[in-house]
């Protein structure tokens, strides 16, 4: 999501439209596979990346593509947290959240509902919704 809040579904610059599929791959790769391809990637274009447009009227500089650099810095700032659902296999994680998503907004609705609780008693709540035990104090 934040790599579409950057380059958009259909960006213009070849970078970025090559940057969104690296993306959209994501779902379907590795750790090991996705760091080399957005590696390979940072390579062919970090001449690109450099580009920096000066404001003639303050005489200061901005880096050109500053958008197709947030999403990559996105991408690689995250990619050890990415992949946490093939490091730990016996969890059976998802890889993606689409399935958190809507267990979130039933949380949400609930915490909505009963807004004058405690921090702690919020806590116990959430902890018995997720049918966990909640730590005694």
């Amino acid at each position: 999501m934040i790599v579409n809040r950057y380059l958009t579904r259909r960006p213009i610059l070849a970078a970025g439209k090559e940057l969104r599929e690296i993306a959209l791959q994501l779902t379907k790769s590795n750790e090991k596979d996705f760091t080399k391809i957005l590696d390979d990637w940072q390579i062919k274009w970090q001449n690109f990346l450099k580009e920096k447009t000066v404001n003639p009227l303050t005489n200061k500089w901005n880096y050109t593509h500053k958008r197709i650099r947030s999403a990559y810095r996105s991408l690689k700032t995250n990619s050890p947290y990415l992949f946490t659902y093939q490091k730990y296999p016996e969890l059976k994680m998802s890889n993606t959240c689409n399935s958190i998503d809507g267990s979130n907004t039933t949380l949400k609705n609930l915490l909505r509902i009963h807004r004058g609780m405690n921090r702690e008693n919020r806590y116990k709540m959430i902890c018995q919704i997720l049918r966990k035990k909640a730590p005694e104090n």
